[in-house]
């Protein structure tokens, strides 16, 4: 445990952008899955996922190059 009143402050602010970073990347899953799902409106499905994948780059959580191609699989998951 950190004895040094600097690094107890690091460890709180890693904890509290880690927590930040799981609930980003969660709600981009449970995103990306909901355009699996049968009977639900396909296109808003993918809208809101691409939405999730540009928030998710925007905040560092996803590397730019992983953003394009889950965005590109899923324009090819809507129009194929």
């Amino acid at each position: 445990m950190a004895n040094i009143k600097s690094a107890k402050k690091r460890v709180r602010v890693i904890e509290t952008k880690t927590l930040r970073n799981k609930m980003i990347r969660s709600s981009l899953k449970t995103a990306i899955k909901k355009t699996d799902a049968e009977g639900a409106d396909k296109e808003a499905a993918v809208r809101a996922a691409i939405k999730k994948v540009d928030q998710a780059c925007a905040k560092g959580i996803i590397h730019k190059n992983a953003a394009a191609r889950k965005k590109s699989q899923l324009a090819r998951k809507l129009n194929g």
